[in-house]
């Protein structure tokens, strides 16, 4: 039975050695299994979605020797069995430092191999993971754009939970659905590893029975002591809107603030739509 590694095996947190040579053997895979199943997800979840990773820091040789630069995005399917330790992925890409490639699209084909094979952890890869380089000549079209919605920052609200409180969330199950999207710049979760902070945004789109915005936003910044990884921080605050909400669809994404030059934005939705574009914020 192959070992399930998780994230006290991981280098995050440890001092490390950095290579410049490609090695893929440094990606880090970690079971999403446990955590969800500590949500009461068993089995396969009821939501879709995936988790949109850009690395800023890409850079390898070319058959010259000379340095090349991209920006690399990533998608990640939910439906992985892993998701990627960032530290792991950062070593990983820091390994083509020093390694020539005759051009993008071999950089490109070989990380969407190898990134598809860590989330799948050597097993039949159900679903390649989705690579795209963004070259120096297209930098200037990078656009930054802030989440769409209604903001709920600007409600003046009391606030004494700082670990996920789901019984702040309600909805007004006798009245009228609705069709909205509510915004928040106050997400704020810890590394389980090392407790640094990690910041983000959520936007939180739904049909159904009409949230409390103010239970909305407490619920949010309940998250401010939470130690866990972005990933089960975003389907937490799904299962809970969607358990406590009732709502008849819903869509949650966060966009965290990059760390070591990667930032990591899930995305969860109960139905079947398009990805939301994976456009960085000011702060990321």
């Amino acid at each position: 039975m192959n070992h399930s590694p998780g994230a006290a095996d991981s280098p995050l947190g440890r001092s490390t050695s950095y290579t410049d040579h490609y090695d893929p053997l440094l990606l880090f895979p970690i079971a999403r299994a446990p955590q969800r199943a500590a949500m009461g997800i068993e089995g396969r979840p009821m939501f879709f979605g995936a988790d949109l990773w850009t690395a800023y820091e890409l850079s390898w040789l070319n058959a010259r020797g000379k340095p090349q630069v991209a920006i690399a995005q990533f998608m990640i399917p939910a439906e992985s069995t892993h998701i990627i330790e960032s530290k792991s992925f950062k070593l990983y890409l820091n390994s083509f430092n020093g390694t020539r490639m005759a051009d993008s699209e071999e950089v490109r084909q070989r990380i969407r191999s190898d990134v598809s094979a860590a989330i799948w952890h050597d097993g039949p890869v159900g679903s390649s993971a989705g690579v795209k380089l963004v070259l120096p000549d297209d930098f200037d079209r990078e656009p930054i754009h802030e989440m769409d919605g209604l903001n709920l920052d600007r409600l003046d609200i009391d606030c004494d939970r700082f670990h996920p409180a789901p019984e702040l969330l309600s909805s007004a199950v006798d009245e009228q659905p609705v069709t909205e999207t509510l915004t928040s710049r106050l997400l704020k979760s810890n590394c389980p590893v090392t407790g640094q902070p990690d910041w983000a945004s959520v936007q939180i789109s739904y049909t159904g029975p009409q949230i409390d915005q103010a239970g909305l936003l407490q619920y949010i910044i309940s998250f401010r002591g939470h130690d866990d990884f972005h990933e089960h921080c975003v389907e937490r605050m799904f299962m809970d809107i969607w358990t406590r909400c009732k709502p008849a669809k819903l869509a949650v994404y966060a966009r965290y603030t990059r760390r070591g030059g990667l930032d990591i934005n899930p995305w969860r939705t109960s139905h079947p739509c398009p990805l939301p574009a994976n456009v960085r914020m000011a702060r990321q």
